[in-house]
């Protein structure tokens, strides 16, 4: 009953201009910064890892950034449950979408692979309506169904499905029975939970176990891959660039997707590193 009625709150709170709700978080920045030191030693082994060419007055102005970022995030997820469709698109743009249509028109789904930097809640939002093709948000199911259920309803309220990864082949051979078109999006940066399926390389200067998952699916049902890189262009507004990494996975090398995968969100990362989720453990199967 406590989480529905917080629920509820959430709810009525996310009404309220954005303006309004970055200021009520700014006080969440100041105590994940100065209080209770949120996932300080994890974020700045992270940093100080990746960026081993950095000083420490270097890593602790990125670490500050990402912490000022995590609460404009916080009310940005706030947001999400009620923003209008229009205010949305006018927030979340993506630039040159024909990259994405091309396959449609060629009676192809396509994945969209790219990871957890920026705002990625507003893309499953906005998803279905980018481009032509039926838009599928895949990822892990969350522990509290009630939150699951609740959380997406108002992810999907304009036409983004939302499945989960113990799901996903069943879901691929269904949309290919009945000839669906599909643009399923994959976050690619998360620690595989079964350590044998993944694939080992480096990553950010460090050896890393990578989800093979968007690869093997790639490769198994010939699907084009893209990456997206989601843009801050200012506080509250994001632009989505595409970058075709393959258009015939089924010719290209083991590890080869995944490495240009991997070449693009180091890039991406390291222009504005505050904005990838640094405070997880990323690297929590190394050696």
């Amino acid at each position: 009953m406590g989480l529905r009625i917080a629920l509820g709150l959430l709810f009525l709170i996310s009404f309220l201009p954005l303006k309004v709700l970055y200021l009520l978080f700014y006080p969440f920045y100041l105590v994940i910064h100065y209080i209770i030191k949120y996932r300080n030693e994890v974020t700045i082994e992270n940093l100080t890892l990746s960026f081993p060419e950095k000083s420490q007055d270097e890593i602790s102005t990125i670490h500050k950034l990402f912490l000022k970022h995590l609460a404009d995030l916080g009310a940005e997820m706030v947001k999400m449950l009620s923003i209008s469709r229009k205010k949305v698109a006018k927030r979340y743009k993506c630039n040159h979408p024909e990259i994405v249509n091309h396959f449609f028109e060629q009676g192809k789904s396509v994945i969209l692979l790219s990871s957890h930097y920026n705002n990625w809640e507003w893309m499953v939002l906005r998803l279905d309506e980018m481009f032509l093709h039926h838009g599928i948000g895949v990822g892990k199911a969350n522990t509290n169904k009630v939150f699951e259920k609740w959380i997406n309803k108002r992810r999907t309220r304009f036409g983004t499905e939302v499945v989960f990864a113990d799901t996903v082949r069943n879901i691929f051979e269904q949309n290919i029975k009945q000839n669906r078109l599909c643009a399923y999006m994959m976050l690619g940066d998360q620690s595989p939970n079964v350590l044998k399926k993944s694939y080992v390389t480096t990553f950010l200067n460090q050896e890393s176990c990578m989800i093979y998952g968007p690869e093997y699916f790639a490769k198994k049902y010939d699907f084009p891959v893209i990456y997206y890189e989601v843009i801050k262009i200012k506080r509250g507004y994001y632009e989505v660039n595409l970058e075709l990494i393959t258009e015939k996975p089924q010719e290209t090398e083991t590890g080869a997707i995944i490495n240009k995968y991997i070449q693009l969100l180091e890039k991406t990362i390291k222009k504005t590193p505050q904005y990838w989720l640094w405070s997880h453990k990323r690297w929590k199967n190394r050696k």
